[in-house]
């Protein structure tokens, strides 16, 4: 359960803020959508291995310039 202290004199929209980020780091909301549908492991080794794929070509492309 995430909690988030509201100091006195806090307005709610800053404490939704803080809830928000809290969510994010925690990664409740990506789990979720993963979990909506199931995915065949091939299919998330390929995408794994794409998205590294897309990264070394990032990193190579800045180190030449």
């Amino acid at each position: 359960m995430i909690i988030v202290p509201v100091k006195e004199g806090e307005s709610i929209d800053r404490a939704l803020k803080k809830l928000k980020r809290k969510f994010e780091k925690t990664g409740v909301v990506k789990e979720l959508r993963e979990r909506q549908k199931f995915t065949k492991p091939s299919v998330k080794k390929r995408d794994s291995v794409q998205r590294a794929v897309y990264i070394q070509k990032l990193q190579q492309a800045e180190q030449a310039m």
